[in-house]
């Protein structure tokens, strides 16, 4: 029932959604645009700030709605909003998968790793050439 609703009145005020993603809505502007993504009760408004403010104004009139600023955790990400830019990962996810196997302690270790040189001839690792003599059991793998 509350997405009938919210999904009737942002339609009315001009915003569009299609049938391949019914929650996400978007309305372009002169300024450019307002994405709202619904996910349950929650809203996720993405665009320019006087589109932003508008669609938050628009709502507010029709709405109880609470501002909880910036979306910081949204469907498992963490969202980090830097001056340089967004910054999207996963480490509350890693964390509980460590937390829940009991890794969350364990010290990180080096892997060694072979050095592979790029010239085709020179590769030890190459496929095997015609008439290349196979190494014996005494060259140990």
């Amino acid at each position: 029932m509350w997405y009938n609703r919210l999904s009737e009145y942002l339609l009315q005020k001009n915003y569009s959604n299609s049938d391949d993603c019914p929650c996400v809505f978007i309305k372009k502007s002169q300024t450019g645009f307002c994405i709202i993504s619904v996910y349950v009760d929650d809203l996720n408004i993405i665009g320019h700030k006087q589109d932003i403010d508008e669609a938050c104004q628009h709502l507010k009139m029709e709405f109880e709605l609470k501002d909880l600023g910036k979306t910081k955790f949204c469907l498992g990400l963490k969202l980090e909003h830097l001056s340089a830019g967004n910054f999207v990962h996963r480490s509350a996810c890693v964390q509980k998968v460590l937390e829940r196997f009991n890794m969350n302690k364990a010290y990180p270790s080096k892997t060694p790793m072979v050095v592979r040189s790029l010239g085709l001839n020179t590769d030890p690792f190459r496929p095997q050439d015609e008439g290349e003599k196979i190494l014996g059991p005494h060259v140990p793998y």
